[in-house]
C-alpha cells in the first residue's frame, strides 16, 4: 500500500494517509494572543480543513490526543469548545495531557487520526 503525504517540507507533512487512515500533525491556533477556547476553536477549524483535504471529515475520526499548556485552568474551556465541535454519537478515542508546548502563547494542540470513507 502506498503512502501519500500532503503539505509536506523537510520536517514534516500536514496530512499522511495509509491503508485508509489520515493522520493528522498537531495542529495550533493561528492567533496566539487568544484564549484557550478562541485557539481551540481554530484547531478545530485547521482539522477540518485539513480532513477534508484528505478526503474524509470530523464523524470519522478515531482518534485525538490535545495537548495543553496548563490542564488545571484550561480543561474545562477547551472541553466546552470540543463538546459543541463533537456531532453525538461520534467521539473518538481521546486522551488529553498537559505539556510544555514550543512556544509559552500556545495553549492547546491536537492530534488526529481519522479513517477515510
Amino acid at each position: 500500500m502506498s503512502i501519500q503525504r500532503q503539505l509536506t517540507n523537510e520536517r514534516m507533512s500536514q496530512i499522511v494517509t495509509h491503508n485508509g487512515t489520515v493522520y493528522l500533525s498537531g495542529q495550533v491556533g493561528n492567533d496566539l494572543n487568544g484564549d484557550v477556547g478562541q485557539q481551540t476553536r481554530e484547531v478545530l477549524a485547521n482539522i477540518e480543513r485539513l480532513l477534508d483535504l484528505a478526503g474524509t471529515d470530523k464523524s470519522r475520526v478515531l482518534s485525538a490526543t490535545i495537548y495543553l499548556n496548563d490542564i488545571d485552568t484550561q480543561f474545562q474551556a477547551m472541553n466546552t469548545v470540543w463538546d459543541q465541535w463533537l456531532a453525538k454519537g461520534n467521539a473518538p478515542a481521546r486522551a488529553t495531557v498537559q505539556a510544555r508546548l514550543c512556544n509559552p502563547q500556545m495553549l492547546v494542540e491536537i492530534s488526529i487520526v481519522a479513517a477515510l470513507p
